[in-house]
């Protein structure tokens, strides 16, 4: 989708920031509207992030046209905020293929712009990384400015706080900006508190209270007065005091879609010397009455109708993953009172909607706070309650101490349902479940199991909860299968399934690549182990397929580092088993954006890939 002088005649001028900053400040929110429909014309046609974009738009042009980026330097905290930013930055023309094979990427992304800073997906890192170019910019002394724009949602996030701690006690030049979008303080936004705003960030303000500091330094019983005097008036029309009592000084919040009041503010501010926050009110899905009615059902979208006042439905022949997930939680609450369900702010991605209206006093979100999620978690191990942790598998790796000291040292009884393992899609590297089986693999006491579809899914769970150590089970992005359920029981702790018997090669298939794995094993006479268990591994099928086949080959969705196969291997050789092994996964490589039928044929995991890599290797091996 591109850009016409006639449906946007200022938009269709703006190819980088510089262009943006040449059109007259009552020209901006003509932009801003220009903007704001191309953003919603361009999603709805090719799908993606809608709803925080809608929200950020005024803020966005502001930024730009305040700051001298890309010299001044912009971190957007996880990404979802700035497709705004890609617009005005050059990548207008190409917003259509976001989130598709080759196309720009979901998130900032250093490699694809300059005006990129940070690569991003994993919220809560812009403050830390403003910091370091903070420092950084302080040091080359060229007047280089730094802002750090969050959502309120990532400053839940105790590396956030720990960023501004640190702030405030070195003192650099920098800017952040809480992007908030709730509705806990919106009364505070108005004529009296944009004013008030622009008087604080003012330089006379500034300067008084700067000088003030000066005159007071060598009196501190009146400087802390005067300090508290100020806390005091601030205090009654702003939320700040945690801010400034970090070192920070605080200014807001302001209305975040008048696009004049934020360039004064920002203007003002942008001349500050020391550590800056302001607060910036917006509201989800701005401009589009049926995304401000559901910002969450906006929050990522399919392809859409604009003029429809809701998302058209996509009922899925078989429930996806994260919903047997859900059901299962409800099942085994029904039974359990016992039973605690944790989610760091994934409550609908993980499928956890039902339980939490359901079992609101069984289930807690703890916000984005991974590390937390964990040892809350062992926490209530101790206590005696039975703990669940909801966790995507890129998000897992944020509390990978936290997995190690607290739980599997303890050995606690703690389930984690790890969720979307494996190649995940359009999200991109910073989100694929790659790494999962090889960080955990190595920690003592942890059981690994890897369900291969819906009903083998909920046993696993079932086993997990029941087993009394920590435990995982790793599942993938997507829907199911359509298999037919079994009565829930504990399986056999390190058993596999044999699934087909055949000759020559052995494939033994870790997870869900077991539907490909049948097409292979089929075409090649082959025999088939699910093997349901990474740890413990099933001793007793390796040896019996070392023994009766020319080749074994490993199918997993990870890493091969480290992953399944390296598991088999490692087991082969303390055993002393010298037939020949094939490892298939995923390569030494971040994993980049595409469907996941896509990524999966590019990286060799489909069935007529795998195929071919067998009889190569066969191949050789007849050759040798």
């Amino acid at each position: 989708m591109s850009t016409t002088s006639g449906l946007y005649p200022l938009l269709s001028k703006i190819n980088s920031p510089a262009d943006l900053r040449l059109l007259s400040k009552p020209q901006l929110n003509q932009v801003s509207g220009e903007l704001r429909q191309f953003l919603l014309g361009s999603v709805s046609k090719s799908s993606g992030h809608l709803a925080s974009g809608l929200g950020t738009v005024e803020l966005t042009v502001a930024l730009h046209y305040v700051y001298q980026t890309p010299f001044d330097q912009l971190v957007w905290d996880v990404g979802h905020q700035a497709y705004p930013h890609k617009i005005l930055t050059g990548r207008r023309d190409q917003l259509h293929t976001i989130r598709q094979k080759d196309g720009l990427h979901p998130f900032p992304w250093r490699e694809e712009s300059e005006y990129d800073t940070l690569s991003v997906g994993h919220s809560s890192t812009s403050i830390s990384a403003a910091l370091g170019m903070a420092v950084a910019a302080k040091k080359e002394a060229l007047d280089r400015k730094i802002v750090a724009i969050i959502g309120d949602g990532a400053m839940t996030a105790g590396m956030s706080f720990e960023a501004l701690n640190h702030a405030g006690d070195i003192d650099p030049n920098m800017l952040v900006i809480l992007n908030d979008n709730e509705m806990s303080i919106s009364e505070n936004v108005g004529a009296l508190n944009s004013h008030f705003a622009k008087i604080l960030s003012s330089k006379p303000y500034t300067t008084l209270r700067e000088g003030g500091k000066h005159l007071l330094k060598d009196l501190p019983h009146m400087r802390r007065l005067a300090s508290r005097a100020e806390e005091h008036v601030k205090g009654m029309v702003t939320p700040g005091t945690i801010f400034e009592e970090l070192g920070f000084n605080y200014i807001g919040p302001i209305d975040g879609h008048d696009v004049q009041g934020l360039v004064e503010t920002l203007s003002n501010m942008r001349e500050l010397s020391g550590p800056q926050f302001l607060h910036v009110m917006t509201k989800k899905g701005k401009g589009y009455a049926p995304a401000e009615k559901d910002p969450i059902g906006y929050h990522g979208v399919p392809q859409f109708d604009p003029s429809q006042k809701s998302l058209p439905s996509q009922a899925a022949a078989s429930p996806s993953y994260s919903a047997i997930f859900g059901n299962w939680l409800c099942e085994t609450a029904a039974t359990e009172p016992k039973l605690a369900a944790i989610t760091p702010a994934m409550r609908e991605g993980s499928g956890m909607v039902r339980f939490a209206n359901e079992y609101p006093s069984q289930y807690y979100d703890v916000a984005i706070a991974e590390q937390h999620a964990v040892t809350f978690a062992a926490g209530l191990a101790i206590a005696g309650q039975r703990p669940v942790v909801a966790i995507y598998s890129t998000f897992l790796q944020r509390a990978y101490d936290q997995v190690i000291h607290d739980v599997a040292l303890q050995n606690l009884p703690v389930l984690f349902a790890i969720d979307r393992a494996g190649i995940v899609g359009a999200d991109g590297p910073t989100h694929q479940g790659a790494f999962d089986i090889s960080f955990l693999r190595c920690i003592p006491n942890m059981v690994i199991m890897t369900p291969s579809d819906e009903n083998e899914c909920r046993l696993m769970l079932h086993t997990g909860f029941e087993l009394r150590c920590p435990a995982t089970v790793r599942y993938p992005r997507g829907n199911a299968i359509g298999v037919e359920y079994t009565p829930l029981e504990v399986l056999p702790l390190g058993q596999a399934r044999s699934i087909r018997k055949g000759t020559k090669v052995a494939i033994l298939s870790f997870g869900t690549l077991l539907c490909e794995a049948r097409k292979v094993a089929d075409e090649l006479d082959a025999s088939l182990i699910d093997m349901r268990f990474v740890k413990p591994i099933d001793e007793d099928s390796i040896r019996a397929m070392a023994a009766s086949h020319d080749l074994i080959v490993t199918m997993e969705e990870n890493a091969v580092a480290g992953g399944a196969g390296s598991a088999v291997l490692e087991f082969m050789q303390l055993e002393g088993l010298t037939t020949p092994v094939l490892l298939l996964g995923l390569p030494d490589e971040f994993i980049k954006h595409g469907t996941q039928e896509e990524i999966r044929a590019e990286l060799g995991l489909d069935a007529p890939s795998m195929l071919k890599r067998i009889q190569q290797r066969q191949a050789r091996l007849n050759q040798g």
